[in-house]
C-alpha cells in the first residue's frame, strides 16, 4: 500500500515536522502584521501517525488558542459557511447574510483552526473550504486576526477513501508529510509514562509500526491494556487476547516471540548506570548480543542503546556518583559494535546535559573511540 500513497511536501518525523511548523507559523505571524494572509499548512500522513495531537500540543505549548473541526462531518453546507438570516439596516434595506457556525473562533489570536482530515469531507464540502483556506473567510464571516489554519489530511491511493484535491485547492497550502520515527515516538513514550516493556519492542521491530491495524496510536493503546500485567509468562493467553483486539496477527505474534525470547526484560538503562559490579551487567549484556546460534543481535543492542539515551535524557533523570563509570564501562564493551557505540556517545555529546557530558571526559574511553574512527 505504502508505494500507492500520493503524498506532498518534505517528509519528517514528528520532531522534524513540529519545527517545520513552528517556522512557517512564525513567518505566517509576520506577514499578517503587513496585511498580508498566513498560508495554510497541511500535514499529509497515514492514520495514527498524532498529527492532530502534534497540532494540539503545538498550541498549548505556545498558549495559542484552538479550535478544532472535522469536516467529513459536515452533512449540509450550513455546517461550514453558517446559516442564512435576513438582516434589515436602518434604512429599511434588507439583505441575506450567514451567521457563523458556533466552531469559528470570536477573539483574537494567536490561534489555530485545525481542520481534520480534510479530504475525507465530501465534494461539496471540501470546495466550499476554499475561500477560507484563502481569504480566512466564508460568506458573511471572518477568522479574526492572528488566527491561522492548520490542515491534516490522509495520502491518496491505497485503500483511503478520500476526496482528492485539485491543484487548485493543494496550491492554497504549504504542504509536508508526516512518518513513523522509532525513536522519536520512544523519546515521547519515556516521557508519557508507557510501559518500559513495550517501548523496548518498539525498538526492537519498528518495522512492524506501520500498517493497517498496527500504527503509534493502536499500539500505544495496547500497551496501557498491558501496563499492569507484571509478568507477561503468567499471562500470555490474555496478552495475546489484548494484542489481537488492538493489532494486526503479525505484530500480535512478534510480541508473543519477544516475550517468549525474554526480550521484554531487556536490561533497564538504570541497572546499568546503578550497577554495583559492572561486570555482571556486561555479562548480560554479551549474552543477549547473540542468539542460539552464536550470531550477533544487533536488535538487542541497538535497543539497549536507545533506551540508555532516552534515560539520559529524561528530565527525570538524578544523576548518582557511579553513574559517570558506568557509562563509560558501558561504552567500552568490545561486543557492541562500534558504530552503535560511536552513535550513542556522538548523540550524547550534542544533546545531553553539561553534567551528562563531563561523565564522558575519560582518557581511556577518548583512546578507544579513536581508534574506532
Amino acid at each position: 500500500m505504502v508505494d500507492t500513497l500520493l503524498e506532498y511536501g518534505p517528509k519528517g518525523n514528528s520532531k522534524e515536522i513540529y519545527n517545520l511548523l513552528t517556522h512557517i507559523l512564525d513567518i505566517n505571524m509576520n506577514i499578517s502584521n503587513f496585511g498580508q494572509k498566513p498560508t495554510p499548512v497541511c500535514i499529509w500522513g497515514t492514520h495514527g501517525l498524532g498529527k492532530t495531537d502534534m497540532v494540539k500540543d503545538y498550541a498549548n505549548n505556545r498558549n495559542w488558542k484552538f479550535r478544532y473541526i472535522a469536516p467529513a462531518q459536515f452533512e449540509e453546507m450550513g455546517d461550514l459557511h453558517g446559516m442564512p438570516y435576513i438582516y434589515e439596516s436602518i434604512d429599511g434595506t434588507k439583505q441575506t447574510i450567514y451567521s457563523a457556525p458556533d466552531w469559528v473562533p470570536t477573539e483574537e489570536g494567536p490561534g489555530i483552526l485545525l481542520i481534520d482530515d480534510m479530504n475525507r469531507a465530501d465534494d461539496r464540502i471540501l470546495r466550499g473550504c476554499m475561500q477560507l483556506l484563502q481569504n480566512y473567510e466564508l460568506a458573511s464571516w471572518k477568522l479574526p486576526p492572528k488566527w491561522q489554519i492548520v490542515v491534516t489530511a490522509n495520502p491518496e491511493g491505497g485503500d483511503y477513501s478520500v476526496t482528492p484535491m485539485d491543484e487548485a485547492m493543494l496550491t492554497r497550502m504549504i504542504h509536508t508529510t508526516m512518518k513513523f520515527d522509532s525513536k522519536v515516538w520512544a523519546e515521547w513514550a519515556s516521557s508519557a509514562g508507557i510501559d518500559p516493556r513495550g517501548i523496548s519492542f518498539v525498538l526492537t521491530y519498528p518495522e512492524l509500526i506501520n500498517s493497517s491495524r498496527t500504527t503509534p496510536r493502536s499500539i500505544t493503546q495496547f500497551f496501557n491494556l498491558i501496563r499492569n500485567i507484571n509478568d507477561f509468562k503468567q499471562n500470555l493467553e490474555l496478552v495475546y487476547s489484548l494484542a489481537l483486539s488492538s493489532l494486526d496477527e503479525i505484530t500480535a505474534n512478534s510480541f508473543i516471540s519477544f516475550i517468549n525470547d525474554d526480550l521484554s526484560t531487556l536490561i533497564e538503562p538504570s541497572d546499568i548506570l546503578d550497577a554495583t559490579d559492572f561486570n555482571v551487567i556486561k555479562k548480560k549484556i554479551v549474552e543477549l548480543s547473540k542468539d542460539e546460534n552464536g550470531g550477533k543481535r544487533l536488535d538487542r543492542l541497538s535497543t539497549i542503546c536507545t533506551r540508555l539515551y532516552l534515560h539520559l535524557l529524561s528530565t527525570s533523570y538524578i544523576t548518582k556518583d557511579k553513574h559517570g563509570k558506568n557509562l563509560v564501562s558501558f561504552l567500552l564493551i568490545e561486543e557492541i559494535p562500534n558504530d552503535l557505540l560511536m552513535s550513542l556517545y556522538m548523540d550524547l555529546s550534542k544533546n545531553a546535559s553539561d553534567e551528562i557530558k563531563s561523565m564522558l571526559r575519560d582518557k581511556t574511553l577518548a583512546q578507544f573511540l579513536i581508534n574506532s574512527m
